[in-house]
């Protein structure tokens, strides 16, 4: 293969630390590279001397003649005084880009909630953030340095990207490198890893699980001061060979060689006895949303539109103990609306919401509010107010023991809370929020600001945390490995996800198709019109009719749409018996394990129906869409 781009020797320091000593790496035509390592060990630094963004105090980077490079920095760079179509297409009429199908896909894949003409500046900074992303996109690079693109898309968004990145940077043109967080995405785009650590710059051969896999290996040969960072990568591991297929089909993911390591490892989590400990702290009742609907008045609504929104509809939603659920749904699908429900920050529009008397209910919040009190104080006399110990698993910890095992070394106890990184800052509120002892605990957005090595930690110390677990995020690993159950918010409905985020993003991509069968129809006005109506199409069987391009004869779409409206009552019976059942596990004796086999049998049996089911509705309903 072609070499793009090579460093040599480079050499950079900063008035405190030495940041690259001695690195000498290059990038090879078809090179999909991800960059992981601590926050501040210098991945973007990386970057801007690779792109030239940057120069290096010793060293060289050397460029073949000719060789087209393009960055994406964290730093907002979009002119806020142009258009949207100003930052992304430029000048260039409209029926030439539109007739390029990369730029077309780009649009589609970041661009549909952007207003076109709108100016930059009247953005949010995640809509400007997207604007950026595309505006690089749309051009022509035979390298490409991306600093964090996930960041401001949500599920369906970060699949998107990576499906465009393998489709344009394939294995045989150009190359790209990218620093992230989000450990599927790396899984999924990448073909080499490196680990930027301790002023050199590390390289692994595939995507994350294979970095996990060579990193246990190189660990399990360092020194004792090692073992507590093998000891999790090892669990880590463990967790990725007994997932999903697809992590670990890789050719360079080494099966022999992950088996042996993981051999004696036990499961990430015990489920039997997290479940017996949270009926113990909990009782048998946490929350029900019981027949639940949330509107919120429109305060510029067009005359004769509705006055009001209806963001949740009928909802119905029982929380068992010890449940470990995570909430998926596109921005203003009504997810931050769902978990207010839960807290009591959200009254219900109609219905009602029953807590358990015993419910102690904390949330990890974006905005970093319960440090609001300490910023002037140091780390050490933050804990001191708190509890003396903590009960992790079978062990009981110290808050300074909690402390070490998110990542804080002796020196953050005397720092300032103020003076702390964004992660320090994340991680220290977190430990506040357990030594609180909730027995309901919600994540909203927890990635942010956490590198690969804390999310793990965090996860780790998670897997033994026995309370009930709500989490929304666009983290599709995190989602994956610390909730038992999905669930996606579509149309204002609650729906049960038996196959996790993959079916979700296979319901979105039927909406998606949907909406472009309506507008290329030419049967709708408004492209809100076209969203709300595949929107219904995808989350409520009964609306799936409204979407279509071939009309079915009069006979055969009355047939479709009672069997659509009879899987939808079935679908719904099915998951209220599945909520049943694991009441039923939440209150038997958890010593009788033929009962819990039992249990166990009928709750595989009714999620396989369930499943079924599922396939059945979208097979009908893409007949009715045509």
């Amino acid at each position: 293969m072609a070499h793009l781009l090579g460093a040599e020797r480079l050499h950079l320091e900063f008035p405190t630390r030495i940041v690259f000593d001695e690195v000498t790496l290059g990038i090879d035509e078809g090179d999909r590279i991800g960059v992981v390592g601590r926050n501040g060990d210098g991945k973007s630094t990386l970057l801007k001397l690779l792109a030239d963004r940057l120069e290096p105090d010793g060293g060289r980077v050397t460029r073949r003649r000719g060789i087209r490079i393009g960055m994406l920095d964290q730093a907002d760079i979009v002119d806020p005084g142009k258009t949207v179509a100003e930052s992304v297409v430029g000048g260039i009429e409209e029926h030439v880009w539109a007739g390029d199908a990369k730029v077309r896909d780009v649009i589609a894949g970041l661009l549909t909630d952007v207003p076109w003409h709108a100016q930059v500046g009247s953005l949010s900074g995640g809509q400007r953030r997207r604007v950026g992303l595309a505006a690089l996109l749309v051009g022509d690079w035979d390298v490409v340095f991306l600093d964090e693109p996930t960041n401001h898309l949500d599920v369906e968004g970060i699949a998107w990207l990576a499906g465009h990145l393998k489709s344009r940077w394939s294995t045989d043109s150009g190359a790209l490198v990218v620093v992230t967080h989000d450990r599927w995405f790396l899984d999924e785009v990448c073909t080499g890893t490196w680990e930027v650590h301790d002023g050199i710059v590390e390289p692994f051969e595939g995507g994350y699980a294979a970095y996990v896999l060579q990193r246990v290996e190189r660990d399990r040969m360092a020194a004792a001061s090692e073992s507590k960072r093998q000891n999790l990568m090892r669990k880590e591991l463990a967790w990725l060979r007994r997932g999903a297929p697809a992590r670990t089909s890789k050719p360079k993911f080494r099966i022999e060689a992950a088996n042996e390591l993981i051999e004696n490892e036990p499961p990430a989590r015990n489920p039997v006895e997290l479940n017996r400990l949270a009926v113990s702290r909990l009782g048998k009742d946490v929350v029900d949303l019981l027949d639940v609907s949330v509107e919120y008045p429109v305060t510029d609504a067009a005359p004769g539109a509705p006055a009001t929104r209806t963001v949740l509809h009928e909802l119905e939603w029982r929380i068992a103990p010890g449940e470990r659920t995570g909430i998926l749904g596109v921005n203003g699908a009504g997810k931050s609306t769902l978990l207010g429900l839960v807290t009591g920050a959200v009254q219900p529009t109609t219905g009602r919401v029953k807590r358990g008397k015993t419910v102690r209910i904390a949330t990890l919040s974006q905005e970093l509010a319960e440090l609001a009190e300490y910023t002037e104080q140091r780390v050490s006399a933050v804990i001191a107010e708190q509890r003396t110990s903590y009960q992790v698993g079978d062990k009981e910890m110290s808050p300074a023991q909690l402390l070490e095992r998110l990542g804080f070394t002796n020196a953050h106890l005397s720092t300032p809370v103020k003076n702390l990184s964004g992660g320090q800052k994340r991680r220290l509120q977190l430990l506040l929020i357990l030594l609180d002892e909730p027995n309901v605990l919600i994540l909203d957005e927890p990635t942010n600001d956490l590198d690969t090595d804390m999310l793990a930690a965090i996860e780790d110390l998670l897997d033994s945390w026995p309370g009930t677990l709500l989490v929304v995020s666009h983290d599709r690993y995190l989602i994956e490995r610390v909730t038992d159950r999905q669930f996606a918010i579509l149309d204002g409905h609650l729906r049960d996800l038996p196959r996790g985020v993959d079916q979700y993003l296979e319901l979105r991509r039927s909406t998606n198709a949907a909406r472009s069968a309506i507008a290329s129809a030419g049967r709708i006005e408004s492209p809100t019109t076209a969203t709300a109506t595949a929107s219904a199409a995808a989350g409520s069987g009964s609306a799936a009719t409204a979407v279509g391009t071939r009309v079915l004869a009069g006979a055969e779409r009355r047939v479709a749409e009672k069997e659509l409206s009879s899987i939808d009552r079935k679908l719904d019976r099915m998951q209220a018996e599945i909520a049943a059942v694991h009441e039923r596990l939440a209150r038997h004796d958890q010593g009788d394990y033929v009962g819990l086999g039992v249990l166990g049998d009928e709750l595989r049996a009714l999620e396989a129906s369930v499943a079924d089911l599922e396939t059945r509705w979208l097979e009908v309903s893409e007949s009715l869409e045509g």
